[in-house]
C-alpha cells in the first residue's frame, strides 16, 4: 500500500508539472521572450560585429548551389566580444564533435566539464535566471540545479541519427551542425559560422531572409558550403549572445515541444520551430531536443 501511495503521488506531481507547463499561454511566451531580449546585455553592438550579407535571393532559388557573394559574411568580430565568459564557454565546445552522422561521439571528462561550464555560465546570467524563474513559477523545476541538469540531458544527451550509434545530440545538431546523407543538417549558430568561415572551411553563398531588426540580434536565412557540403537554408540568430540562443530555444522546446512557437523580440514576432527526438528518451520519458531554429520564409 505504501509503495502504491508513493507511486500515485509521483504520477500526480509529474502530471501536475506537465499540466502547469501546458498552461503557458502564447502571450506569456511573447512577454518572456521580450524580457529575455532586453536582458541580453552580451549581444553584439554595431561596432563589435560587422556583417556583409551581399546577395539576397528568392526562396525559389535556394537550391541552386550558386556562390553569389564574393566576400565573407563576417567582416569584423571584436575579440572583446569573443572573450566574454559565455562566448568562450561556447567556443570551447564547438570542436568536440565529429560532424558526420554514424560516427560514435566520444565524450571524455574534459568535454563533460566544458558542457557544465557552458550551462553554468549561460544560466547564471540575468537572462538565464529570468528563464529559470519563469519555469519555476510554472512548476516545471523546483531548483536551478534541477533545471540545469535537465538542460544538460536535453541538449547534450547522446542519441542515434544513423546506424544505431550514439552519434548526435541536440547541441551538436543545432549549434555545431552535422553532415547527413551528403548535405549539411542543422547548423543554426552564428559563432560556429564565423569560426569556420575564418578558418577557410565555410563559403558563404547568399541569403534568402533578412529579419526586420536594425540592431543585433538579427536573423538571417543563409545558403553556404561547409567544406564540400551544401546547406540550402540555414537560419540563425546573428549577433545574439550564447545565453540568448540557448534560452530562446529552450523556452520554446520546453513549452511548445515539436511545434511552432511564437516569440516577440523588440516588438517583432518570430516563429521558432522545434522538433523532439522520438526514438529514445531520458529520465522519466523526457525527449531529447532534435532541432530548433528561427522559422524563415
Amino acid at each position: 500500500m505504501k509503495v502504491i501511495l508513493i507511486l500515485f503521488l509521483t504520477i500526480t506531481l509529474t502530471s501536475q508539472g506537465y499540466s502547469a507547463l501546458a498552461s503557458v499561454t502564447d502571450a506569456e511566451i511573447k512577454s518572456l521572450s521580450e524580457t529575455l531580449y532586453k536582458l541580453d546585455s552580451n549581444r553584439a553592438t554595431a561596432s563589435e560585429l560587422v556583417i556583409d550579407p551581399q546577395t539576397l535571393i528568392s526562396s525559389s532559388e535556394t537550391g541552386s548551389k550558386s556562390d553569389l557573394s564574393s566576400r565573407p559574411l563576417f567582416k569584423q568580430v571584436s575579440s572583446t566580444l569573443l572573450s566574454k565568459p559565455t562566448y568562450k564557454a561556447l567556443l570551447n565546445l564547438l570542436d568536440n564533435y565529429k560532424r558526420v552522422t554514424g560516427e560514435v561521439e566520444d565524450v571524455p571528462s574534459q568535454e563533460v566539464q566544458e558542457q557544465d561550464t557552458f550551462l553554468q555560465q549561460t544560466m547564471n546570467t540575468d537572462l538565464g535566471k529570468e528563464l529559470y524563474k519563469f519555469l519555476n513559477s510554472k512548476g516545471a523545476y523546483s531548483s536551478q540545479s534541477e533545471f540545469i541538469q535537465d538542460l544538460k540531458m536535453m541538449w547534450f544527451g547522446l542519441y542515434s541519427r544513423s546506424s544505431g550509434k550514439l552519434d548526435s545530440s541536440g547541441f551538436e545538431h543545432i549549434f555545431v551542425g552535422e553532415i547527413k546523407s551528403g548535405k549539411v543538417s542543422g547548423f543554426h549558430n552564428w559563432l560556429q559560422f564565423y569560426q569556420l568561415e575564418k578558418q577557410g572551411l565555410l563559403n558563404y553563398y547568399s541569403h534568402s531572409f533578412d529579419g526586420p531588426w536594425t540592431t543585433y540580434p538579427d536573423v538571417l536565412g543563409m545558403q553556404f558550403n561547409w567544406d564540400g557540403y551544401f546547406k540550402e537554408v540555414g537560419s540563425a540568430f546573428i549577433g545574439c549572445s550564447p545565453e540568448f540562443d540557448l534560452a530562446i530555444y529552450s523556452l520554446c522546446y520546453i513549452t511548445r515541444p515539436g511545434k511552432r512557437c511564437y516569440v516577440s523580440l523588440g516588438g517583432q514576432t518570430l516563429g521558432i520551430q522545434t522538433y523532439t527526438w522520438d526514438n529514445s528518451s531520458y529520465g522519466d520519458g523526457k525527449k531529447y531536443i532534435a532541432s530548433a531554429y528561427p522559422a524563415t520564409p
